[in-house]
């Protein structure tokens, strides 16, 4: 349930914390107090629209918070979860919603930043808020499918995603087909194109890491002449009594007097000698390099076209070696495709039909099904709108079925195959037409009040909110919407606003909400009635301003009684 409401600088609103309790709360007082304001505040929680408007004047932003008490195994547990939402379902779960003067909305669920989108998605498993629009809802037949599906649960449910999954497969087929069948053209100029790069690709004959090997081969033999010239210089310097010979007369030398001076010259001798027989194997090293270096103007030739043909391809296919094999092994499947083109639309074709006939079957089921709910969800509204005082009313689901024939298949929708249209008829003796033809805006209310009270235990969410749906409404039929409101509190959390003292006598909590005027500044207040404050509010809805002890005494006569209804 909705446990705690604070809003801060939002319209007329300065600050109010409100508590709330199980059961049925009403929302009452004189028009234009703000009563819309906490339903706007609420909708904002859950992912309405929001717009810099709604911050109070003269504030840089406002703030909605709500706290909510929830079932351990309740569904919105599972949702944060797959939003990545830390959370504990041993707690409460705070929703937070801040709106900027410039705009800008930022939204948290346990403190955790979320974006609308994930706002909305949590808020769907929450709070769900009638207002007066939704009877245009009520109105388009497209949403009448919707709530029958709905109605039928799980088994219904289950039928329609597996046709649902048949029906992306073949979509997805058909798609193909269309683009195989209205591409020949093209597809002659691609199959070309395709030849000729792939037999450019093929022909190069490229192999990975080629192109790093010839560059280091080209280095080789572009400069094999100065490379000759400068080991056999190096190697003559060290061979022709320069280099070696130097170093073995002063060994010599050295060798002469290390016994004079052993522990200073004999180390420098050792040094001495470990150079020679160093510099002895570099030159015999460097004879032999020098010996293979081969100058080769052929191969160097045949290099650089390497390369400049390697160059080209990258230009064209990639920017490695890899990527060109890669690119060819792309189009090499691409072009036998198109060359199996006729034998791919055949095999296409013939899963169309495959899927398409799987995806019937499955409209059939789900037809089926529709249609036995159809006739469960007729007649429960017809006990709710007989207790909401239209007993002479017939309700009816109309659902229609496309034809189908071995010459004209059906053309399946995203839905199946059925259109499903509410009928009514609200007087005896009158056909039934669709709602939008027939019924009025108090009909309206309860009609919507009675789907509102079947699906409040399908979809279980744990707050209802009624914006005026007794609108239009009076007497008896006032009295029958505010028992089916008290009834509906059984199961859930239910908040009206109402003008009628009927539905307002009803409620488990009584809430009034007041405008004041302070110093030229406009200020709304949220209170809990418990009492005298509650007959008096009641009085006042009875009779206008004047309060007196007459209205008062009816109103105490009319809580009484609802005591006494809900109690039976």
């Amino acid at each position: 349930m909705l446990h705690e409401l604070s809003i801060r600088n939002m319209a007329v609103i300065e600050e109010a914390n409100i508590h709330f309790h199980q059961g049925f709360h009403v929302l009452t007082g004189e028009t234009g107090a703000g009563k819309s304001i906490l339903i706007d505040a609420l909708s904002l929680v859950v992912g309405g629209r929001g717009s810099a408007d709604m911050v109070r004047y003269g504030c840089d932003k406002a703030e909605v918070e709500a706290l909510f008490d929830l079932s351990g195994d309740h569904p919105v547990w599972q949702r944060l979860q797959s939003l990545g939402i830390q959370h504990d379902s041993s707690e409460m779960l705070i929703v937070r919603r801040e709106l900027t003067a410039t705009g800008k909305s930022s939204s948290r669920v346990n403190g955790q930043l979320v974006t609308i989108t994930m706002l909305r998605e949590i808020g769907e498993s929450l709070v769900n808020i009638h207002g007066q629009h939704e009877h245009q809802s009520l109105l388009k037949s497209e949403q009448h499918l919707e709530w029958l599906d709905m109605y039928g649960g799980a088994e219904l449910l289950d039928i329609k995603r597996q046709y649902n999954e048949q029906y992306e497969q073949l979509l997805l087929v058909r798609s193909q087909l269309h683009e195989l069948e209205n591409s020949s053209r093209h597809n002659m100029q691609m199959q070309d194109l395709y030849h000729f790069q792939i037999e450019e690709i093929s022909a190069a004959k490229l192999k990975p890491g080629e192109d790093e090997e010839l560059l280091e081969q080209r280095k080789m033999l572009m400069y094999a002449e100065k490379r000759s010239a400068s080991v056999n210089e190096a190697y003559g310097l060290l061979n022709d009594g320069q280099g070696l010979d130097a170093i073995s007369r002063a060994i010599s030398r050295l060798t002469d007097i290390v016994s004079y001076d052993e522990s200073a010259l004999a180390p420098m001798l050792e040094q001495l000698q470990t150079a020679y027989y160093a510099a002895e194997d570099v030159m015999y090293q460097l004879r032999g390099y020098r010996d293979g270096i081969e100058s080769d103007p052929e191969q160097l030739q045949y290099v650089e076209d390497r390369l400049d043909l390697i160059r080209g391809l990258k230009r064209k296919y990639g920017e490695s070696i890899e990527e060109i094999n890669a690119y060819l092994a792309k189009i090499t499947e691409e072009r036998d495709k198109l060359e199996n083109r006729d034998e791919l639309l055949a095999e296409l074709k013939e899963r169309e039909a495959d899927i398409y006939a799987a995806a019937y079957e499955l409209a059939q089921q789900l037809s089926s099904r529709r249609r036995e709910v159809a006739e469960r969800l007729a007649k429960e509204i017809k006990v709710h709108l007989m207790e909401l005082q239209m007993g002479a009313a017939n309700f009816e689901v109309d659902l229609v079925s496309m034809p189908h024939g071995e010459s004209s298949p059906v053309r399946l929708s995203a839905t199946g195959i059925d259109q499903a249209v509410f009928m009514m008829s609200t007087n005896p003796g009158e056909p039934l037409k669709p709602l939008h033809k027939v019924a009025s805006g108090g009909e309206m209310s309860r009609i919507m009040l009675a789907l509102k009270t079947i699906f409040a235990a399908i979809d279980q969410i744990p707050v209802l909110v009624f914006d005026e749906v007794d609108t239009g409404v009076s007497g008896r039929a006032a009295q029958a919407i505010a028992e089916k409101l008290s009834k509906l509190a059984k199961g859930c959390q239910v908040f009206s606003i109402t003008h009628l003292p009927q539905v307002a006598c009803m409620a488990d909590h009584h809430y009034e909400i007041r405008k004041q005027f302070v110093a030229e500044r406009t200020y709304t207040s949220v209170t809990e009635l418990y009492g005298e404050q509650r007959i008096n509010e009641l009085a006042r809805m009875l009779g206008g301003v004047e309060i007196t002890e007459k209205t008062k005494h009816h109103a105490q006569e009319m809580l009484d009684l609802a005591i006494g209804l809900k109690g039976a």
